[in-house]
């Protein structure tokens, strides 16, 4: 019997090799979306439209009742969600497929729309925006969120010819956008973290029992991805190894050497530079090498050693997060004070990201290298710095569709993966759908994503997960 008609995937094979062998784009283009995808945030709250009050029964706010449960406007919510998703997610399905060619006359052009709006705000009446009202914290809630819905949205985008092949994960080395998707979750993870926060750090089998839905995601996505013969790139991580046990190997590693977070942006800067003296030592020939042996280690090669870099960038994230968000003098929690240093940050990371570029190894999502981090720091410190003008925005709000993706941020990208894995076996011929018919998909797949986290803020869900 035909093998083909064995699978619950009979296209396995060439949706694997669709995504293999990938070079990626120039890291121009990257840095051009890095700051395309935040000028999204700020042009939605220049906008301003459809402001709600999450709580329409003002008696019951001013009882010292702790009950969650409030008021709502049903309509209006709706309403307002439905024009944050036209606003936000609609133009980053557009930017990631249809617009892609145009990347450099998109910047351009958002940069103009969003200097008309302020000029035009500025000029009115109705500007009521003081500089300085947003929270710290709010802004990294903001890029938290938005790193999440361009995730979301590529993970099933990629299984279609609409999207950049440039856009889809490297090989070996290169810069992609994709690749820039488990880094940038394990730097917005480290900002807010217990240990960012200063909080004693738990021991060992507290940190398994925190860490345990994870390893219970990482299991269930082996057994799910090999039951139905779901397409896996073995060079990603390895032969059993993925996104979820990679996060919980962070966050044992964390608790078993235990650092202050006002020394973390050292030891993680040298654990870096150990991982890169060892990549460079041969240990990345091994790595990039198809050959693998039987035993555990060789079989996940790619996933166990790339955690070394992964918890490198969250040390780095740790002692960021301690700087600008929980800094205990308030004279240096003024938004003025960290939007500056985020700046500078940024500059620096790319400049030393071409600098590794050039004379030390080009980034390598595949082996977490020490360009590759950098890389990282570089483009979600310049999300984040962008960002951080809302102060600078007339009528800046944080957002409705951000309020609702906060609440449930890893419950969002389960749901965003049950999707895709349902939208490709559903489909077989997922690589030969027509651009239109490919858009139409992914636009009813982020539509059902955000109303999805929208169904659990309405009602007041939130999933905590570790």
């Amino acid at each position: 019997m035909d093998s083909s008609m064995k699978s619950i995937n009979p296209n396995k094979h060439l949706k694997e090799q669709f995504v293999s062998n990938l070079t990626g784009s120039s890291m121009l283009e990257i840095f051009v979306l890095s700051a395309i995808f935040p000028m999204l945030i700020l042009l939605r709250h220049a906008i301003g439209i459809c402001k709600i009050d999450h709580v329409t029964n003002e008696t019951s706010s001013k009882k010292k009742d702790t009950s969650p449960l409030v008021s709502r406007n049903q309509r209006i919510y709706i309403v307002t969600m439905i024009i944050d998703f036209l606003s936000i997610v609609l133009p980053i399905t557009l930017l990631c497929t249809v617009l892609a060619e145009w990347t450099y006359v998109n910047g351009a052009l958002f940069i103009l729309m969003l200097l008309l709006s302020i000029s035009s705000k500025r000029h009115g009446s109705s500007w009521d925006q003081e500089e300085g009202v947003h929270s710290l914290r709010t802004y990294v809630s903001s890029y938290r969120v938005f790193m999440m819905l361009i995730t979301c949205i590529c993970i099933l985008a990629v299984d279609f010819k609409i999207f950049p092949r440039r856009y889809a994960k490297t090989e070996t080395y290169g810069t992609s956008l994709m690749d820039l998707g488990v880094g940038a979750f394990v730097l917005a993870n480290s900002l807010v973290s217990h240990q960012a926060r200063g909080i004693s750090s738990m021991g060992l089998r507290s940190v398994l029992s925190s860490t345990s839905p994870l390893l219970i995601l990482g299991f269930a996505r082996l057994v799910f991805t090999t039951g139905v013969d779901y397409q896996v790139h073995v060079g990603e991580y390895g032969v059993h190894w993925n996104f979820f046990f990679t996060l919980a190997g962070v966050a044992v590693l964390t608790s078993i050497i235990n650092v202050s977070p006002k020394y973390c942006g050292i030891v993680g800067s040298l654990v870096l530079i150990g991982y890169q003296v060892c990549l460079m030592s041969g240990l990345n020939v091994y790595l990039l090498s198809a050959k693998r042996g039987t035993d555990i280690i060789s079989q996940n090669k790619e996933g166990i050693y790339s955690i070394f870099g992964y918890w490198g960038l969250h040390l780095i994230g740790v002692w960021l997060g301690n700087t600008l968000l929980f800094e205990k003098n308030p004279d240096l929690r003024t938004n003025r004070w960290a939007r500056k240093r985020v700046w500078i940050m940024f500059l620096f990371f790319w400049c030393l990201t071409l600098i590794l570029n050039s004379y030390v190894e080009r980034p390598s999502r595949r082996m977490c290298n020490l360009t590759y981090v950098t890389m990282v720091l570089a483009t979600n410190l310049e999300m984040l710095a962008i960002i951080m003008l809302s102060d600078y925005i007339p009528g800046g709000k944080v957002s409705l569709l951000e309020q609702a993706i906060n609440r449930n941020l890893l419950a969002v990208f389960i749901v965003a993966n049950l999707l895709t894995g349902l939208v490709n076996l559903s489909m077989d011929d997922t690589l030969f759908v027509l651009p239109g018919t490919a858009l139409v998909i992914l636009i009813g797949y982020g539509f059902i994503t955000c109303a999805a986290a929208a169904f659990a803020d309405y009602n007041g869900i939130k999933l905590k997960f570790w």
